[in-house]
């Protein structure tokens, strides 16, 4: 009998909190949980190209060294025993790193990524290299048919994409294939798949979280961040996971001293009556699909009495789009230049992407330039929109008499998943979105977390995003578990699993 029969189904569906409550009360083994994540992952991982390679051996050994510890009165944290998979951009020793293009199938590396170290040293228990488009999507893939394993897939609605570039992360989430996983960001990479997948995704302030170990697509808005089933799961795994690595010569000082995000907003939510400030996105909820809208506002009124909402706040008016995409074209394309030189192009799965990177290659330097000297005044600009990420925005003014916001909110996207075999541009008529809080949510480097907030269209996934100021993670932690604790969205299992 496999271990999927031995547990019972919802075991593969608990958080984190609640997995490793049931590891330290006996109800399941590591070795349990492994086993069944090991052969979900093979199983039903194809059914939604979500999984690269199994790890087998070393699931099997992490598994047994941390029953053996847990029954010796030894406990790493909250992730102690839990099995976890990582998006096939983080380097593990021995085991191939395919960054999901078939050029770099049998790529091998000798040393774990940092990510995978702590999560290693706190307990957790490799069970998979995860499912990704291919080199994260830096050369610019236009349709979901972007990876040698093939499209990622939604288990919402196997006709529909998971999203990208994390795709293996969000399905395998969503689809109780593991217990949490690693996805990174470069511009909307976390968000994107957590909301067409229905899962919970936290996207760091810039740094906090060493890159070391994995592929470099833009070295200035890259980032590594955790996908789970709830927000409370998220703060676990960030505060595993952030922190200064002098290896990495683009990891924050901060990080080192980043500890349990939600543990930095007690004191400032202590005083009676303190609440969060909550800015809406003025034009975030006009060019979305009803049900987008209509689930936006339901979940803003769930949150009645634990914030302040304020209407129509109005993000900062710059070329979004245009200078992420100048800074992701020149710095991507000189990330891979010997694989474009080389005609290695050819080898990967989405036409488009075999000759985008050319065009990289030919940004100029003044535009990659101006761009970068852009982003001076476009953090200036969205910072002013929020209190520090220590105090609470209604004790603030500014000198012009605007009171600042603790958090933005808005839709994580304006539609329910792309349609397999659509392109991106065809996949929705006539929903555009509003303001580009992702792109520019990463241009700036502040953190953003997704939440599910029901169904929409064709039964698909909607999503929210609450982003703050920098090092603000314990305001959207807070934010996010107040919402999961009035809703039941993030516990809703999609019906092809």
């Amino acid at each position: 009998m496999s271990s999927r029969g031995r547990l019972p189904e919802e075991t593969w569906f608990l958080s984190v909190r609640e997995l490793g409550e049931g590891l330290r009360h006996g109800r399941f083994r590591s070795v349990d949980l492994t086993e069944g994540y090991l052969d979900r992952l093979e199983h039903l991982g194809p059914r939604f190209n979500a999984v690269v390679t199994l790890t087998r051996r070393r699931a099997r050994e992490e598994a047994r060294a941390a029953d053996r510890e847990l029954a010796a009165g030894h406990d790493r944290g909250p992730l102690h025993g839990v099995p976890y998979g990582v998006k096939d951009l983080l380097a593990t020793h021995g085991i191939p790193t395919t960054w999901g293009a078939a050029p770099y199938r049998r790529q091998v590396f000798e040393r774990d990524a940092e990510v995978v170290r702590r999560l290693t040293e706190a307990g957790a228990v490799l069970v998979a290299k995860l499912a990704m488009v291919e080199l994260a999507g830096g050369m610019g893939y236009s349709t979901p048919d972007a990876s040698f394993t093939g499209p990622g897939i939604t288990p919402w609605n196997t006709g529909y994409w998971s999203g990208g570039s994390s795709s293996g992360p969000g399905a395998a989430v969503a689809a109780g294939l593991v217990g949490f996983a690693i996805g990174s960001e470069t511009s909307g990479s976390i968000l994107t798949p957590s909301a067409y997948c229905g899962v919970t995704g936290l996207r760091p302030t810039y740094g906090i979280v060493s890159r070391r170990g994995a592929m470099a697509l833009s070295w200035t808005l890259d980032k590594l961040g955790p996908m789970a089933r709830t927000a409370e799961d998220c703060d676990a795994i960030l505060g595993v996971i952030a922190g200064r690595d002098p290896e990495d010569l683009t990891s924050a000082a901060e990080g080192e001293r980043y500890g349990r995000p939600s543990e930095r907003v007690r004191d400032l939510l202590a005083a009676p009556g303190a609440r969060l400030r909550v800015g809406v996105v003025a034009g975030s909820v006009e060019k979305v699909q009803p049900a987008v809208r209509d689930n936006f506002e339901r979940a803003l009124t769930a949150l009645d009495g634990s914030v302040e909402v304020v209407r129509d706040l109005a993000w900062p008016d710059f070329p979004w789009g245009p200078a992420v995409g100048t800074i992701v074209g020149a710095e991507g394309a000189t990330a891979f230049l010997d694989l474009i030189e080389s005609g290695g192009l050819a080898k990967l799965k989405n036409p488009r992407d075999r000759y985008s990177g050319y065009t990289g290659t030919q940004v100029a330097a003044v535009d990659y330039l101006q761009a970068m000297r852009l982003r001076g005044p476009m953090k200036a600009a969205v910072n002013r929109l929020f209190a520090p990420a220590d105090r609470l925005a209604r004790n603030l003014e500014d000198p012009a008499g605007r009171r600042p916001v603790d958090v933005v909110a808005a839709p994580t996207r304006a539609s329910v998943a792309s349609a397999l075999g659509v392109g991106f541009s065809k996949a929705w008529p006539g929903v555009s979105g509003g303001p580009a809080l992702i792109a520019g949510g990463n241009l700036c480097g502040i953190p953003a977390l997704a939440v599910p907030t029901g169904l929409g269209a064709e039964d698909l996934p909607t999503s929210m995003q609450f982003v703050g100021p920098a090092f603000s993670e314990g305001k959207l932690v807070f934010l996010g578990r107040a919402f999961q604790n009035a809703t039941d969205h993030h516990r809703r299992r999609p019906p092809h699993v």
